[in-house]
């Protein structure tokens, strides 16, 4: 790669909110013809192209190297990165896109408020059932990683695909954990968060791969994208790629 390549979204909510971002920075982006529209580059910024893929695709493009920057969820991204740290630098938090990663419960668990709580009932069950509790949700590495930190191991996790905060009133979990940014479909579904159970404010943001080729024109392109950002942001984010960059 000689070109500074970008991964930006290429539908939805994230999509409008990115475009927007740039728009205020006086970046336009110009879709190219063809390729059913999955590519495009930034007007009057040369050497930088654009790949407009899915939020998903973008976290997996990161992780490869595929792409030297790229604009998506840093939940997606910290679920879907193993070896996070050594993969991928933060380099802007983008203010939009927010929403939290936290344990529920159901409501009517009033004794169960932390995840100190939340442990007694998996070991209770544990022994009551001889089964473990179950746990939905799309976030199995975040959710692995959040439980062992507060040495929780009777649980089992149940893979969801689809709504979520549905599986304790389906029967098919009994905790569950998922994203949320007011917190009113957990309470249509008659469930809490546990007071220590926020495993990640999560928000979009502008991440750089750290396995891409890094060449010199790739570089070059980044500092001039970089000088186009709020004040605050256009010595933070090269700061943070070089340091990253140096490990």
């Amino acid at each position: 790669m000689s070109a500074l390549i970008i991964g930006l979204p290429s539908k939805g909510r994230l999509q409008e909110q990115v475009a927007k971002y740039l728009g205020d920075l006086g970046l336009k982006l110009k879709k190219a013809s063809g390729a059913r529209g999955y590519r495009a580059t930034i007007e009057n910024m040369a050497g930088i192209e654009v790949k407009l893929l899915s939020a998903a695709d973008i976290a997996s493009a990161l992780d490869d190297g595929d792409i030297h920057l790229g604009v998506t969820g840093e939940d997606l991204m910290r679920e879907t990165i193993a070896k996070f740290e050594t993969k991928v630098a933060l380099l802007q938090p983008l203010g939009f896109g927010l929403a939290n990663v936290v344990v529920a419960v159901p409501r009517v668990w009033i004794d169960v408020s932390t995840m100190a709580d939340l442990d007694d009932i998996c070991t209770a069950f544990h022994m009551r059932h001889h089964k473990r509790l179950r746990v939905a949700t799309k976030y199995k590495s975040l959710t692995r990683s959040f439980f062992a930190a507060h040495g929780l191991a009777d649980y089992r996790i149940v893979q969801s695909l689809g709504a979520t905060e549905g599986a304790p009133a389906s029967g098919t979990a009994e905790v569950i954990v998922d994203i949320t940014t007011t917190g009113a479909t957990l309470a249509a579904n008659e469930l809490k968060t546990l007071d220590d159970g926020t495993i990640l404010k999560s928000q979009a943001q502008l991440a750089a791969a750290l396995k891409a080729r890094w060449g010199a024109e790739a570089l070059e392109a980044a500092q001039r994208l970089f000088a186009r950002l709020a004040p605050g942001e256009r010595t933070r984010a090269p700061n943070i790629l070089r340091a990253a960059l140096k490990r």
